[in-house]
């Protein structure tokens, strides 16, 4: 008791001098984080991490503050957003003129308003220690395939989600959405690639199609002293992890989502992070032979402010066992740890770095090795030296043409990467591989072009040139070439070459074109449109298959 009655002053005096507002994480989907980035190449703001991109909505507040403060060198289009931004992310200014309450006793609460630009929320309850805020999510989605055949399906979901912050320190959220499929069910998850992964999707038992999808989390954050940061979260979110302007070569968040307990420390120009997440393997309709994967991760960067960010990662993923102690350590190595528990788990190392030097012009890059540290890299072509990198640069306002941004991205994964010669440890979750979507022994050469019209308006267009080799089968299914092409099958000792060439195998060439129109109708209400073209060949086979659709998306979140 004598040590409760020296601790709780203490906290009282550490809370008292250093107080913050919402704590809780924005959404990584959430515009906002396209805006940030803009205005942080345009040299605007600095450290928004994107490496790490998940911000709570005090974070989000600072630096839409920041770019206030420059206000003079925004385009009309950009101080409309910035407007829009402020309005939804200062919930201490939240009034009737901007907000809408429907079920609670402040702010407006009329018809009309739905209607209208105010920020929307089911409920809203604050006193001076905590909020809480309700929101209901809908969204209606009809896809329409028109190669290689014509046929379409319908999405239909909603659910709700609630967030807050007690005591200026932990932050909360819960979000639920159920929906139902129509139309055709195998042509779904092309239209909302989620369903890839999720269990009553695939599990199909039901008299109709349908899905969930659930995230929560407690987000935990003090300051000790000005410029040092600590956060502390546990629970389930969309992450992504790595430097890459489109899909990133560390954690891409193109899978099913991770439970995690993550570490987060800023001070000053040094930034690092732990985590320790698990997720699952691979569907089998025997629960019996289901089964956690667990992954770990520790990432240290240095952040020289108008010049450049570098940083060194390391993640082990492992399974069979609960949570291992020597990795839930933050301050090892872990490729040493691994060795010394019998090389019996998956561990990669990336090293990647992100410019800051030229206004309105940005060059980031990712190198990636995944399990072999020193041994033999000058024989490129050995089975063993599973390395990847990625190089891309992000323009903004190119030919001084406002609120418009050009991207370059090429990437090159060697053969076997994110494989495991135990297929437990594969660097996957769900049938999903974690890094990037094209996998291995595969490149790609990707350009993008975003532009806002306006604050309602974003318009984008994109283009990927891919290339891979795959796996040889017979038509039983028998491997007969080993090229490396899949995260799922290892390299064979005794069976499988020591050395392969890049892009051996069934060689396989693709084109993909994507066009996306999204309209803000009224706050928090979008009409998305999405039209995608892929051409692909087989060079090996001399055979083409085109698949070409488009998607029309309403949703809100009042």
């Amino acid at each position: 008791m004598k040590i409760l009655k020296l601790i709780f002053p203490l906290y009282l005096f550490i809370a008292g001098n250093f107080l913050f507002a919402q704590q809780e994480n924005v959404n990584l989907d959430n515009e906002v984080y396209s805006f940030l980035k803009e205005m942080k190449v345009k040299f605007l703001i600095d450290g928004i991490h994107d490496d790490n991109p998940n911000m709570s909505r005090f974070e989000v507040l600072n630096f839409l503050k920041e770019i206030k403060k420059n206000e003079n060198e925004l385009s009309l289009t950009e101080k409309k957003l910035l407007e829009k931004f402020l309005i939804e992310f200062d919930d201490d200014n939240y009034d009737e003129n901007n907000t809408v309450n429907f079920f609670g006793g402040d702010y407006s609460k009329s018809v009309l308003d739905f209607f209208s630009d105010k920020n929307k929320y089911a409920f809203i309850y604050r006193d001076s220690i905590s909020n809480f805020y309700l929101n209901v999510l809908g969204r209606f989605l009809y896809g329409q395939s028109f190669e290689p055949i014509k046929n379409n399906s319908e999405l239909y979901d909603i659910g709700f989600r609630f967030r807050g912050t007690l005591i200026d320190r932990l932050g909360y959220s819960l979000s639920v959405q159920k929906g139902g499929v129509s139309g055709s069910q195998a042509l779904a998850p092309t239209f909302e690639p989620r369903l890839k992964y999720n269990f009553k999707f695939i599990e199909a038992i039901e008299n109709i199609g349908n899905y969930d999808f659930a995230e929560g989390y407690v987000r935990y954050f003090i300051q000790p002293k000005k410029n040092m940061n600590f956060s502390f979260q546990l629970g389930r979110e969309k992450i992504t992890f790595g430097y890459g302007y489109d899909s990133k070569l560390v954690i891409s968040g193109n899978h099913t989502y991770l439970d995690f307990f993550k570490i987060n420390f800023d001070y000053g120009i040094f930034n690092f992070t732990s985590m320790t997440a698990s997720t699952v393997g691979n569907y089998n309709d025997n629960r019996d032979l289901n089964y956690t994967k667990l992954i770990a991760l520790n990432r240290f960067k240095v952040n020289i402010p108008k010049l450049i960010e570098f940083g060194l990662g390391e993640n082990i993923i492992y399974s069979g066992r609960g949570i291992d102690l020597a990795y839930f350590n933050p301050m090892i190595f872990y490729k040493f740890v691994e060795m010394s528990l019998q090389d019996r788990d998956n561990g990669s190392l990336w090293l990647d770095f992100q410019t800051n030097f030229i206004k309105n012009f940005e060059i980031s890059g990712t190198f990636f090795l995944d399990e072999n540290i020193l041994s033999h890299l000058q024989e490129m072509n050995l089975y063993s030296n599973k390395t990847a990198y990625q190089i891309g640069a992000f323009w903004y306002s190119p030919f001084s043409i406002s609120d418009l941004s050009l991207v370059f991205e090429y990437t090159k994964i060697r053969p076997y990467v994110y494989s495991h010669s135990n297929g437990k440890n594969s660097y996957t979750a769900f049938g999903e591989i974690l890094g990037h979507r094209i996998g291995p022994n595969a490149d790609e050469i990707l350009w993008r072009v975003d532009y806002n019209l306006n604050s309602k308006t974003r318009i984008s267009l994109k283009y990927q040139y891919i290339r891979s080799g795959e796996n040889i089968y017979d038509n039983g299914g028998r491997l007969l070439f080993n090229s490396g092409g899949d995260a799922f099958v290892p390299f064979r000792n005794d069976i499988d070459s020591k050395y392969i060439d890049f892009l051996d195998g069934e060689r396989i060439n693709q084109n993909i074109f994507t066009a996306n129109f999204r309209y803000e109708l009224w706050r928090k209400f979008y009409l998305d449109f999405t039209f995608k073209a892929l051409y692909q060949k087989n060079i090996t086979r001399n055979k083409t298959n085109d698949t070409i659709f488009a998607m029309f998306k309403f949703w809100f979140e009042v």
